[in-house]
C-alpha cells in the first residue's frame, strides 16, 4: 500500500474510534449514574480511556509516518510501538482505579440494584463496540499499524465488558446486588488483561523477537524459487512499527560471475519485495560456494525501496 492511501486509512480509523469513544463514554457514565450501575459507570471510565488511547495512537501514527532522515535514517516506524506502550500505561491506570473501587464497593455494599436504562445502554455499547472493534482491526491488520491494531484490541475487550454488564443487571435485580460491583471488577480485569497483551507485543517488537517462522518459510521459498540462487541463510528481521528491514545471506552459483551475481542480488531483492511487502528496506549479502568452502565475498550495501 502505498503511502497516502496508508495514511489516510490509518487517519481515519482512528478518528472513527474517537468520535465514537467520546459518544459511548458519555452516555455510560450518565445512564450509570442515574440507572445505579457502577458496573457501567466503570465502562464510561474505559471508554474515556479508549479516546486518549486514540489519541496517543493517532500521534503515534503519524509520527511514524515521516520519512526517513539524516538522524533516523531507518525512519520513524517505532513512533507506533511507543505509541503502543503509553497505550498500556494508560489501560493499567484505568484498570487500577476500576479495581480499587469495584473492591470498595464489594466489601461495603451496595443500596439498590440498577434500573433497566443500565441494561438498555450496555446493550447500545455493544453494537458500538463490535463495529469499532471489528473496523479498527482490519484496518490495522491491512495498513501493518501496531497502534491501530492496539487501539482495535481494547474494543474488543469493551465488547466483553458491555455483554458482561447486561447479565448483571438482569442478576442484581433479581435480588443479586452484589453482582453489579462484581461486574466492574471482571472489567478490570479484561482491560488490565488487555493492557498485557498490547505491552506484550509492542516489546516484542522493540526487543527483535525471532520471526513467525511461516515468514521465516516464505522468504526462504520466494529466494529458493530464483534460478542460480542455491540456498538462504542467516536471516534476521528488525521491525519498525508498521514495516521491517530483512537482511540475509544467499549462496548462489559459483559459476556466476562477479556481474551476474550482482544482478541476480538485485532481482532477488525486486522479488522479495514484490511477495513481501513488509520490508521497507533489505540488506543482503550473497556468497560463492564450492564444495562447502567459501570463495568469495560480495556485500551489497541496503537497498532502500
Amino acid at each position: 500500500m502505498d503511502f497516502s492511501k496508508r495514511n489516510k486509512e490509518g487517519k481515519k480509523a482512528i478518528a472513527v474510534g474517537i468520535i465514537g469513544n467520546s459518544s459511548i463514554s458519555i452516555f455510560n457514565i450518565v445512564v450509570g449514574i442515574f440507572s445505579g450501575s457502577f458496573a457501567l459507570v466503570a465502562e464510561g471510565a474505559h471508554s474515556i480511556s479508549d479516546v486518549c488511547t486514540s489519541i496517543v495512537a493517532y500521534i503515534g501514527f503519524r509520527i511514524g509516518q515521516k520519512p526517513p532522515d539524516t538522524k533516523h535514517p531507518l525512519g520513524h516506524g517505532r513512533a507506533e510501538v511507543i505509541a503502543g506502550l503509553i497505550i498500556v500505561l494508560f489501560l493499567a491506570l484505568v484498570a487500577y482505579e476500576i479495581l480499587t473501587s469495584a473492591i470498595d464497593k464489594l466489601i461495603f455494599g451496595v443500596s439498590q440494584a440498577p434500573t433497566n436504562a443500565a441494561l438498555i445502554m450496555a446493550f447500545i455499547g455493544i453494537i458500538i463496540n463490535t463495529f469499532l472493534n471489528r473496523y479498527q482491526m482490519k484496518i490495522g491488520k491491512k495498513i501493518n499499524s501496531p497502534a491501530i491494531i492496539a487501539d482495535g484490541k481494547q474494543q474488543g475487550m469493551d465488547v466483553l465488558s458491555n455483554i458482561a454488564i447486561c447479565i448483571s443487571v438482569i442478576v442484581a435485580q433479581a435480588g443479586f446486588k452484589f453482582i453489579d460491583p462484581l461486574v466492574g471488577f471482571l472489567i478490570g480485569l479484561f482491560i488490565l488483561k488487555a493492557a498485557y497483551d498490547v505491552g506484550k507485543d509492542n516489546i516484542n517488537n522493540i526487543m527483535g523477537k525471532v520471526p513467525d517462522e511461516n515468514i521465516i518459510s516464505e522468504i526462504k521459498k520466494v529466494a529458493n524459487s530464483i534460478e542460480n540462487v542455491c540456498g538462504v541463510h542467516n536471516i534476521k528481521i528488525n521491525y519498525f512499527g508498521s514495516y521491517a528491514i530483512l537482511s540475509l545471506h544467499i549462496d548462489v552459483n559459483p559459476k556466476l560471475t562477479l556481474i551476474d551475481s550482482h544482478n541476480l542480488i538485485r532481482y532477488t531483492q525486486m522479488k522479495l519485495k514484490e511477495k513481501l511487502r513488509l520490508f521497507k528496506q533489505l540488506l543482503v549479502m550473497h556468497v560463492h560456494m564450492v564444495k562447502n568452502t567459501i570463495m568469495n565475498f560480495i556485500y551489497l550495501p541496503i537497498n532502500t525501496i
